[in-house]
C-alpha cells in the first residue's frame, strides 16, 4: 500500500509548492510575482519531468534558448 505522498500526482506536488512558498514568505506578494513564480515552477516541473536538471535549464534560458521538451 503507497502513503499518501507516494500517491499524490505531480500537479499536487506543485500546488504544494506554492503554498510553502507561500507560508515562508508570508505572502505572494503581487498578482505578477505570482504568476512569475507559478511560470518557472511549471516550467522547472516539466523539464523534472523529462529528466533534466533544473539549473541547466536555467541556465539555457538566460542564455535566450530555452529548453522545450520534444513533440511527439
Amino acid at each position: 500500500m503507497h502513503s499518501t505522498a507516494d500517491s499524490n500526482n505531480g500537479s499536487e506536488r506543485d500546488i504544494r509548492m506554492i503554498k510553502l512558498r507561500q507560508k515562508v514568505s508570508g505572502c505572494l506578494r503581487s498578482l505578477t510575482g505570482a504568476k512569475q513564480f507559478c511560470a518557472i515552477r511549471s516550467y522547472l516541473s516539466t523539464a523534472a519531468k523529462h529528466g533534466k536538471h533544473f539549473f541547466e535549464v536555467l541556465v539555457m534560458l538566460t542564455e535566450g534558448r530555452p529548453w522545450q521538451p520534444a513533440i511527439h
